[in-house]
């Protein structure tokens, strides 16, 4: 929509609250998933297979299969690729990192973003993009501290978990002339088709483990698609109704609900100087957010 009516933009930041808590829960559930002796990789398979179907079956009979047709395919099989290596590495970091600690270094995606723009799309070199960046990246030496006593192992993939969320980032704006649903259905069926591919070597040492599990772990682990599908559908739909300057900000409260869940599940909870970097990194993240709309063309 090209304008927004006046109560659009309190329901797109109501969807895109909704987004953060089904993330989180996506983040939460493949966290336990992986404590009960699942792998990665099946999980993964899982998660997208699960995301694949629910997306497919409430996008085609909307839009017709006329929306997988995109002008940009070499980017989207870029961002398909990108996407999945940073999905594997966000829940390898998740496996031996807090929550709360994990996507909190994940928010330094986008100042990285930003900062690359200029080599990457040809923007504007800008200083306040620079600032921003070591100033969230400042926030991040904060969380990651010797003294935190946070798994080295972990925070090495937190970090490259963050560095390819920004190509992620990067890739999404040069297709950008696709509809955003062509996106999400490429995104999705290019990790399914490459983890079914490969579901036979995966499922070598899976069966005893998969025999064992409960109905309960079974319902969280297929659930993973259902919410990490919702939490993209409600990204989608929140900017539909509010401009990206209004939404940033809140982006950043999916810390706050990784937190929640982070305490809710496994009874831990940041320090205070934990969330002095994770309030460095938001308010780093905010800013330039702001700089940024003021600083936008007019047209």
């Amino acid at each position: 929509m090209s304008q927004h009516s006046p109560g659009a933009p309190i329901a797109g930041i109501v969807l895109l609250v909704l987004s953060t808590w089904a993330l989180s829960t996506l983040d939460a559930s493949g966290k336990w998933v992986m404590s009960v002796g699942v792998s990665l990789w099946f999980m993964v398979w899982v998660r997208y297979v699960v995301h694949m179907i629910l997306v497919s079956c409430l996008v085609i009979p909307i839009k017709g299969w006329r929306i997988w047709r995109t002008q940009r395919l070499g980017a989207q099989l870029l961002r398909g690729t990108t996407m999945l290596l940073a999905t594997l590495s966000l829940f390898t970091a998740l496996h031996f990192l807090p929550q709360a600690e994990a996507t909190a270094i994940n928010f330094l995606a986008p100042l990285l973003m930003l900062a690359m723009a200029p080599w990457a799309l040809g923007e504007p070199m800008r200083l306040s993009r620079w600032l921003a960046a070591i100033v969230g990246f400042i926030g991040v030496l904060i969380v990651i501290r010797p003294s935190s006593g946070l798994n080295p192992i972990g925070v090495t993939f937190g970090l490259i978990t963050a560095l390819l969320f920004s190509v992620q980032f990067l890739t999404t704006r040069r297709v950008a002339l696709d509809d955003p649903m062509t996106t999400l259905l490429w995104s999705g069926a290019f990790g399914t088709v490459f983890l079914t591919l490969a579901l036979p070597f995966i499922l070598v040492t899976e069966f005893e483990v998969l025999r064992q599990l409960t109905s309960l772990q079974w319902l969280i682990l297929l659930g993973m698609g259902f919410w990490g599908g919702l939490g993209h559908l409600l990204q989608i739909q929140a900017y539909r109704f509010a401009p990206a300057s209004v939404l940033a900000p809140f982006l950043y409260l999916q810390i706050v609900s990784a937190a929640g869940l982070g305490w809710l599940v496994w009874g831990a909870f940041p320090d205070s100087l934990t969330w002095l970097g994770i309030l460095i990194i938001c308010t780093s993240g905010v800013a330039i957010a702001w700089l940024e709309w003021r600083q936008r063309p007019s047209a």
